[in-house]
Protein backbone atom coordinates (compact mmCIF):
# COMPACT_ATOMS: atom_id res chain seq x y z
CA UNK A 1 0.00 0.00 0.00
CA UNK A 2 2.73 2.44 0.95
CA UNK A 3 4.63 1.60 -2.24
CA UNK A 4 1.59 2.42 -4.37
CA UNK A 5 1.02 5.68 -2.49
CA UNK A 6 4.67 6.61 -2.98
CA UNK A 7 4.35 5.98 -6.70
CA UNK A 8 1.10 7.91 -7.04
CA UNK A 9 2.48 10.67 -4.84
CA UNK A 10 5.52 10.88 -7.09
CA UNK A 11 3.29 11.22 -10.16
CA UNK A 12 1.13 13.91 -8.53
CA UNK A 13 4.04 15.90 -7.11
CA UNK A 14 5.94 15.63 -10.41
CA UNK A 15 2.99 17.16 -12.23
CA UNK A 16 2.72 19.95 -9.67
CA UNK A 17 6.48 20.51 -9.63
CA UNK A 18 6.59 20.74 -13.43
CA UNK A 19 3.59 23.09 -13.48
CA UNK A 20 5.18 25.23 -10.77
CA UNK A 21 8.41 25.44 -12.75
CA UNK A 22 6.61 26.34 -15.97
CA UNK A 23 4.57 29.03 -14.19
CA UNK A 24 7.76 30.52 -12.74
CA UNK A 25 6.80 29.60 -9.16
CA UNK A 26 9.65 27.10 -8.64
CA UNK A 27 13.31 27.01 -9.53
CA UNK A 28 14.68 23.71 -10.90
CA UNK A 29 15.89 22.76 -7.41
CA UNK A 30 12.54 23.85 -5.99
CA UNK A 31 10.73 21.52 -8.39
CA UNK A 32 12.96 18.65 -7.27
CA UNK A 33 12.26 19.53 -3.64
CA UNK A 34 8.52 19.62 -4.30
CA UNK A 35 8.67 16.13 -5.84
CA UNK A 36 10.67 14.68 -2.93
CA UNK A 37 8.60 16.32 -0.19
CA UNK A 38 5.29 15.60 -1.92
CA UNK A 39 6.07 11.96 -2.67
CA UNK A 40 7.17 11.20 0.89
CA UNK A 41 4.28 13.08 2.45
CA UNK A 42 1.69 11.16 0.43
CA UNK A 43 3.50 7.84 0.77
CA UNK A 44 4.00 8.02 4.54
CA UNK A 45 1.02 10.10 5.67
CA UNK A 46 -1.67 9.50 3.08
CA UNK A 47 -3.66 11.47 0.54
CA UNK A 48 -5.13 13.92 3.05
CA UNK A 49 -1.61 14.91 4.11
CA UNK A 50 -0.44 15.31 0.53
CA UNK A 51 -3.46 17.36 -0.49
CA UNK A 52 -2.94 19.75 2.43
CA UNK A 53 0.61 20.28 1.17
CA UNK A 54 -0.74 20.90 -2.34
CA UNK A 55 -3.30 23.37 -0.97
CA UNK A 56 -0.52 25.31 0.76
CA UNK A 57 1.67 25.39 -2.34
CA UNK A 58 -1.07 26.36 -4.79
CA UNK A 59 -2.55 29.10 -2.60
CA UNK A 60 0.87 30.52 -1.73
CA UNK A 61 2.00 30.48 -5.35
CA UNK A 62 -1.13 32.31 -6.46
CA UNK A 63 -0.61 34.95 -3.79
CA UNK A 64 3.06 35.37 -4.70
CA UNK A 65 2.00 36.26 -8.26
CA UNK A 66 -0.79 38.56 -7.07
CA UNK A 67 0.15 42.18 -7.83
CA UNK A 68 3.78 41.13 -8.26
CA UNK A 69 4.71 44.45 -9.86
CA UNK A 70 3.54 46.30 -6.75
CA UNK A 71 5.82 44.12 -4.60
CA UNK A 72 8.97 44.72 -6.64
CA UNK A 73 9.97 47.75 -4.59
CA UNK A 74 10.57 45.67 -1.45
CA UNK A 75 11.66 42.37 -3.01
CA UNK A 76 15.34 43.27 -2.68
CA UNK A 77 15.02 42.99 1.10
CA UNK A 78 14.07 39.31 0.96
CA UNK A 79 16.62 36.53 0.71
CA UNK A 80 14.81 34.98 -2.26
CA UNK A 81 12.29 36.01 -4.87
CA UNK A 82 8.87 34.63 -5.71
CA UNK A 83 10.39 31.43 -7.17
CA UNK A 84 10.77 28.85 -4.40
CA UNK A 85 13.97 26.79 -4.35
CA UNK A 86 15.02 23.54 -2.67
CA UNK A 87 15.76 25.27 0.63
CA UNK A 88 12.28 26.76 0.78
CA UNK A 89 10.67 23.44 -0.16
CA UNK A 90 12.46 21.72 2.70
CA UNK A 91 11.83 24.60 5.11
CA UNK A 92 8.09 24.55 4.42
CA UNK A 93 7.55 20.82 3.99
CA UNK A 94 10.50 19.08 5.63
CA UNK A 95 8.94 18.92 9.09
CA UNK A 96 5.76 17.56 7.51
CA UNK A 97 7.73 14.63 6.09
CA UNK A 98 9.16 13.84 9.53
CA UNK A 99 5.69 14.01 11.09
CA UNK A 100 4.32 11.74 8.36
CA UNK A 101 7.03 9.22 9.23
CA UNK A 102 6.17 9.42 12.95
CA UNK A 103 2.48 9.03 12.11
CA UNK A 104 3.28 5.99 10.01
CA UNK A 105 5.00 4.42 13.02
CA UNK A 106 2.40 5.57 15.57
CA UNK A 107 -0.87 7.01 14.18
CA UNK A 108 -1.77 9.31 17.07
CA UNK A 109 -4.24 12.18 16.44
CA UNK A 110 -1.80 14.66 17.99
CA UNK A 111 0.75 13.89 15.25
CA UNK A 112 -1.83 14.59 12.55
CA UNK A 113 -2.71 17.81 14.39
CA UNK A 114 0.99 18.71 14.50
CA UNK A 115 1.13 18.35 10.72
CA UNK A 116 -1.91 20.59 10.35
CA UNK A 117 -0.26 23.11 12.69
CA UNK A 118 2.96 23.07 10.67
CA UNK A 119 1.08 23.57 7.40
CA UNK A 120 -1.10 26.26 8.99
CA UNK A 121 2.04 28.11 10.12
CA UNK A 122 3.82 28.14 6.76
CA UNK A 123 0.56 29.07 5.07
CA UNK A 124 -0.16 31.84 7.58
CA UNK A 125 3.37 33.21 7.25
CA UNK A 126 3.28 33.20 3.44
CA UNK A 127 -0.19 34.75 3.25
CA UNK A 128 0.84 37.42 5.78
CA UNK A 129 3.96 38.28 3.78
CA UNK A 130 2.28 38.40 0.38
CA UNK A 131 -0.67 40.47 1.62
CA UNK A 132 1.12 42.48 4.28
CA UNK A 133 3.67 44.06 1.93
CA UNK A 134 0.77 45.47 -0.10
CA UNK A 135 -0.70 47.22 2.94
CA UNK A 136 -0.96 51.01 2.86
CA UNK A 137 -0.39 50.97 6.59
CA UNK A 138 3.24 51.27 7.67
CA UNK A 139 4.42 47.99 9.25
CA UNK A 140 5.43 47.93 12.88
CA UNK A 141 8.23 45.86 14.38
CA UNK A 142 6.69 43.05 16.39
CA UNK A 143 9.03 43.62 19.34
CA UNK A 144 8.77 47.40 19.79
CA UNK A 145 5.77 48.38 17.61
CA UNK A 146 7.79 51.22 16.07
CA UNK A 147 7.17 51.80 12.37
CA UNK A 148 9.67 50.26 9.95
CA UNK A 149 10.04 50.28 6.14
CA UNK A 150 7.91 47.73 4.20
CA UNK A 151 9.64 44.37 3.85
CA UNK A 152 11.61 44.69 7.11
CA UNK A 153 12.07 41.33 8.83
CA UNK A 154 9.80 41.21 11.87
CA UNK A 155 7.47 43.92 10.59
CA UNK A 156 3.73 43.28 10.90
CA UNK A 157 0.58 45.02 9.69
CA UNK A 158 -3.10 44.64 10.52
CA UNK A 159 -3.82 43.34 7.03
CA UNK A 160 -0.93 40.89 7.20
CA UNK A 161 -2.08 39.58 10.58
CA UNK A 162 -5.61 39.02 9.28
CA UNK A 163 -4.14 37.26 6.25
CA UNK A 164 -2.12 35.02 8.59
CA UNK A 165 -5.28 34.04 10.44
CA UNK A 166 -7.02 33.36 7.12
CA UNK A 167 -4.12 31.22 5.94
CA UNK A 168 -4.26 29.08 9.07
CA UNK A 169 -8.04 28.68 8.86
CA UNK A 170 -7.73 27.76 5.18
CA UNK A 171 -5.47 24.85 6.06
CA UNK A 172 -7.88 23.87 8.86
CA UNK A 173 -10.78 23.69 6.40
CA UNK A 174 -8.66 21.69 3.96
CA UNK A 175 -7.66 19.30 6.75
CA UNK A 176 -11.26 18.60 7.75
CA UNK A 177 -12.43 18.13 4.15
CA UNK A 178 -9.50 15.97 3.03
CA UNK A 179 -9.36 13.81 6.18
CA UNK A 180 -13.13 13.29 6.01
CA UNK A 181 -12.95 12.30 2.35
CA UNK A 182 -10.09 9.89 3.00
CA UNK A 183 -11.93 8.27 5.90
CA UNK A 184 -15.16 7.94 3.94
CA UNK A 185 -13.27 6.35 1.05
CA UNK A 186 -11.89 3.72 3.43
CA UNK A 187 -15.30 3.00 5.00
CA UNK A 188 -14.75 4.98 8.21
CA UNK A 189 -16.84 7.78 9.67
CA UNK A 190 -16.11 11.31 8.46
CA UNK A 191 -14.10 13.85 10.44
CA UNK A 192 -16.87 16.45 10.40
CA UNK A 193 -17.29 16.07 14.14
CA UNK A 194 -13.98 17.88 14.74
CA UNK A 195 -15.12 21.14 13.12
CA UNK A 196 -15.60 22.68 16.56
CA UNK A 197 -11.96 22.04 17.48
CA UNK A 198 -10.16 21.65 14.13
CA UNK A 199 -10.68 25.18 12.86
CA UNK A 200 -9.67 26.98 16.10
CA UNK A 201 -6.62 24.72 16.46
CA UNK A 202 -5.47 25.46 12.90
CA UNK A 203 -6.19 29.17 13.21
CA UNK A 204 -4.44 29.55 16.58
CA UNK A 205 -1.42 27.41 15.73
CA UNK A 206 -0.96 29.15 12.38
CA UNK A 207 -1.20 32.60 13.95
CA UNK A 208 1.17 31.74 16.82
CA UNK A 209 3.67 30.18 14.41
CA UNK A 210 3.52 33.18 12.08
CA UNK A 211 4.06 35.64 14.93
CA UNK A 212 6.97 33.54 16.20
CA UNK A 213 8.41 33.78 12.69
CA UNK A 214 8.13 37.57 12.91
CA UNK A 215 9.71 37.53 16.38
CA UNK A 216 12.72 35.60 15.09
CA UNK A 217 12.88 37.92 12.09
CA UNK A 218 13.05 40.93 14.40
CA UNK A 219 15.63 39.49 16.78
CA UNK A 220 17.74 36.44 15.91
CA UNK A 221 17.53 36.09 12.11
CA UNK A 222 20.71 36.97 10.21
CA UNK A 223 20.27 40.40 8.63
CA UNK A 224 22.75 42.19 6.38
CA UNK A 225 23.24 45.79 5.31
CA UNK A 226 24.09 46.89 1.79
CA UNK A 227 26.12 50.09 1.99
CA UNK A 228 25.81 50.70 -1.74
CA UNK A 229 21.99 50.80 -1.56
CA UNK A 230 21.76 51.95 2.07
CA UNK A 231 19.25 49.24 2.94
CA UNK A 232 18.78 46.16 5.08
CA UNK A 233 18.55 42.81 3.34
CA UNK A 234 18.44 39.09 4.06
CA UNK A 235 21.04 38.48 1.34
CA UNK A 236 24.79 38.18 1.90
CA UNK A 237 25.24 39.38 -1.68
CA UNK A 238 22.67 42.06 -2.41
CA UNK A 239 20.77 41.98 -5.68
CA UNK A 240 22.69 45.03 -6.81
CA UNK A 241 25.77 42.80 -6.84
CA UNK A 242 27.47 44.41 -3.84
CA UNK A 243 28.50 42.38 -0.77
CA UNK A 244 26.28 43.08 2.22
CA UNK A 245 27.71 43.15 5.72
CA UNK A 246 26.29 41.29 8.73
CA UNK A 247 24.27 43.69 10.86
CA UNK A 248 22.74 41.36 13.43
CA UNK A 249 21.50 37.85 14.10
CA UNK A 250 22.90 34.32 14.17
CA UNK A 251 24.82 33.23 11.10
CA UNK A 252 22.97 29.90 10.73
CA UNK A 253 19.48 31.40 11.17
CA UNK A 254 18.56 32.45 7.64
CA UNK A 255 14.99 32.84 6.40
CA UNK A 256 14.63 29.15 5.53
CA UNK A 257 15.68 28.12 9.05
CA UNK A 258 13.28 30.69 10.53
CA UNK A 259 10.43 29.14 8.55
CA UNK A 260 11.41 25.62 9.61
CA UNK A 261 11.70 26.49 13.31
CA UNK A 262 8.43 28.44 13.24
CA UNK A 263 6.60 25.52 11.61
CA UNK A 264 7.83 23.43 14.55
CA UNK A 265 6.33 25.93 16.99
CA UNK A 266 3.00 25.81 15.14
CA UNK A 267 3.13 22.00 15.20
CA UNK A 268 3.74 21.94 18.96
CA UNK A 269 0.88 24.39 19.60
CA UNK A 270 -1.54 22.31 17.51
CA UNK A 271 -0.48 19.04 19.13
CA UNK A 272 -0.78 20.54 22.60
CA UNK A 273 -4.23 21.99 21.92
CA UNK A 274 -5.39 18.66 20.49
CA UNK A 275 -4.23 16.71 23.55
CA UNK A 276 -5.94 19.28 25.79
CA UNK A 277 -9.22 19.63 23.88
CA UNK A 278 -9.88 16.27 22.25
Amino acid sequence: MIGLRLLLGFVLSSCIGFAGYRRDSLTPSGAVGAVVVGSLTVGLGGWAWGLMLVAFFVSSSLLSHYRRADKSGVSDKFSKGHRRDLGQALANGGLGVLLALFYRLSPHPAILAAFVGAMATVSADTWATEIGILSRQAPRLVTTLRTVPPGTSGGITRGGSLAALAGGLFIGICAIVFVSAERLASGQSAALGIWWSGLPIAGISGLVGAFFDSLLGATAQRIYYCQACQTQTEQAIHRCGSPAYPQRGWRWLNNDMVNFVSSGVGALVAAGLTIWLV
